[in-house]
């Protein structure tokens, strides 16, 4: 499935970086979103690196989801395209 990194996961003051909110194509709740959990995420780099993260819960009640990431992703990464597998 496609999906968009909308955006880094934001406290009051912090941002964390290996923390991602995704919005997958086909998903418009949050009881959809929740059967996503668990799921393996890849974006692949410009330079063609890949960064996995796994699906880890549902993030709002339009079908987006909150995946953590093994390493910090980079500000470029932010609206663009994603797997999950």
């Amino acid at each position: 499935m496609e999906a968009i990194l909308v955006n880094f996961r934001l406290s009051r003051h912090r941002q964390t970086n290996n923390h991602m909110v995704i919005r997958v194509d086909g998903f418009d709740s949050r009881e959809k979103a929740a059967k996503l959990v668990g799921k393996i995420v890849s974006w692949k780099s410009p330079a063609g690196k890949e960064i996995k993260g796994k699906v880890a819960a549902a993030h709002g009640n339009k079908g987006c989801v909150r995946a953590i990431f093994e390493k910090g992703m980079p500000g470029q990464a932010v609206g663009q395209k994603a797997v999950v597998a």
